[in-house]
């Protein structure tokens, strides 16, 4: 399916809705960010205000004002799977004109906004470090903003961060952690008209779901914001015929853990709680407390007005 023309240029004096739209009609889906990046670095190359470094396809551009603090502002440019949403367009709803598209709200429009004070700010009144990072969609260990911390943490240093997602105009400190694992049943295969003869394993995920169901996930206060946790069944697969008893069992289960718990400490908590089971750790981010008492982060809440809230997402 066409998405956009193969010439790709940003327009940075344009508006941040028309930037936007720039943005969302290069097809940037988790793996395939190249040409948006190539597009970013090209916007960005000829402002002398900014030092550009490229890491596969994340792009940094930062000041070198030598002011006494430094604040890092990033957003990812990947999204997830195109679902006939693209090329953008405008709708009108209730008299109300949208940008209708893949990435308009995750968060190619955030990023639009970014580009845009990266290109206007260029005697801001501390040091600025501007990231668009690849893969944040995808498994963290893919995440470009952690290459970018194993490849070159000097890039990363400053002394408060934003990190951009849609919020609906707020701010969410910290993040919950984000742990996936993959729970296994075994069985032995017969024909399910000699059904004696094996052994069900989606029978015996029965359990599985019935701990599921009844658990009931924690609200934790973490220096003043409560995150809740969440942890539910994502997927479930079995079996090889529709004749056939089947020998194996998979629930895939997402946890969402508070960020007063590290990572394995959630693992153990899993293990625990699904004793006998064969578990399998698929993924695993760390949650990041708040840091809100941090003396920017409160000039930041003061000049932007209003409270924090607990981010429940991972990023």
């Amino acid at each position: 399916m066409p998405v956009a023309d193969p010439i790709h240029a940003l327009d940075l004096s344009a508006t941040s809705i028309e930037i936007t739209r720039q943005l969302c009609d290069i097809e940037s889906v988790s793996g395939n960010e190249e040409a948006v990046a190539d597009a970013i670095e090209g916007a960005l190359a000829g402002l002398a205000h900014l030092e550009i470094t490229r890491d596969g396809d994340a792009i940094v551009a930062r000041t070198t004002l030598g002011r006494a603090k430094r604040v890092v502002i990033a957003g990812h440019i990947d999204t997830v799977p195109v679902n006939h949403n693209l090329p953008t367009r405008f709708e009108t709803i209730d008299g109300v004109d949208y940008l209708w598209g893949r990435g308009t709200v995750d968060m190619k429009a955030g990023v639009a906004v970014q580009l845009k004070l990266a290109a206007e700010l260029v005697a801001p009144a501390v040091d600025i470090t501007w990231i668009w990072y690849d893969h944040e969609e995808v498994s963290a260990e893919l995440n470009g903003l952690g290459r970018l911390a194993a490849n070159r943490p000097e890039l990363l240093a400053g002394n408060f961060a934003i990190l951009g997602e849609p919020t609906n105009s707020t701010v969410e400190g910290g993040c919950n952690g984000n742990l996936r694992v993959e729970l296994r049943t075994f069985g032995t295969r017969a024909h399910s008209a000699r059904a004696w003869v094996g052994h069900n394993a989606i029978h015996d995920a029965a359990p599985i779901l019935n701990i599921l169901v009844a658990y009931e996930p924690r609200q934790v206060a973490v220096e003043g914001l409560v995150y809740r946790e969440g942890l539910n069944a994502v997927g479930i697969s079995g079996g090889v015929a529709g004749n056939v008893i089947p020998d194996e069992c998979m629930v895939h289960v997402n946890y969402r853990f508070a960020p007063n718990r590290s990572g394995d400490e959630a693992v153990a908590h899993l293990r625990e709680l699904f004793a006998g089971f064969d578990l399998t750790v698929v993924d695993l981010a760390e949650g990041a407390r708040p840091g809100l008492d941090a003396p920017l982060a409160q000039e930041f809440l003061a000049a932007v007005g209003g409270d924090a809230k607990p981010k429940y997402g991972w990023t």
